[in-house]
């Protein structure tokens, strides 16, 4: 029998964390819930969840440093992260996901749509290794000991930096890299260089693999989908 994914809940609006649990326990999931950041904390240190749906605006800790210090804990930074907010500013998720979101979910929703978001996220998470060698992608494969993308049974050679972006971005596809995470996994923290780097890296790989690939996300960095 399959273990249950195991989801914590935290907001501190009892009427909200209601509803979403009935819905997801219908679903099958095992799930617990918080009220504010510090208790979410310590739930999640101790059933170590497959994904944490996040409030952004809570009292005495938001969500942006309840993620933060959870990121920071071990054994959790692998964790899928997910933020609950009816804000929609581009700061708010610009800032949740430097702090290590996966997801931003905006409400209302419905739990159909609920449901297929986080059965997105946990397959994401449940893959938190590298792309296997060669594994098709979408119709291209990534040969790592050559350097050499396969589009369609075709080799494209890339130079170092477009590889290692493609790489890092189709690692883990459909998250977002944040510019600076892109900059410091692909360029290290150690160089700098224009923020300009990266759109001409990525506007270069598109002209190669095509436009379907790497997705822009405005104002926060880029995403690989196929």
């Amino acid at each position: 029998m399959t273990t249950p994914a195991k989801i914590l809940l935290v907001d501190d609006e009892l009427d909200i964390l209601e509803f979403l649990s009935y819905n997801l326990k219908k679903e099958g999931y095992e799930v617990h819930t918080a009220t504010n950041g510090t208790e979410a904390i310590e739930v999640a240190k101790k059933v170590i969840p497959n994904l944490v749906i996040l409030d952004v605006m809570m009292p005495d800790m938001d969500g942006i440093e309840t993620c933060r210090q959870i990121r920071a804990l071990p054994g959790l930074k692998d964790m899928m992260v997910a933020f609950l907010t009816a804000r929609n500013e581009d700061y708010s998720q610009i800032a949740g996901f430097e702090v290590g979101a996966d997801d931003y979910i905006n409400k209302p929703i419905k739990p159909r749509v609920l449901s297929s978001r986080i059965k997105a996220l946990l397959r994401r998470g449940s893959n938190t290794e590298v792309a296997e060698e060669n594994e098709d992608l979408g119709g291209i494969k990534i040969d790592r000991e050559r350097f050499v993308i396969l589009k369609d049974g075709k080799e494209i050679s890339l130079p170092k930096k477009e590889f290692e972006l493609i790489e890092l971005l189709a690692s883990k596809p459909g998250k977002v890299f944040t510019r600076d995470i892109i900059l410091d996994k692909v360029w290290g923290g150690d160089v700098v260089v224009g923020d300009r780097t990266i759109d001409v890296h990525v506007r270069k790989l598109r002209e190669k693999l095509g436009d379907n690939y790497i997705k822009t996300v405005k104002g926060i960095g880029y995403k690989f989908e196929f």
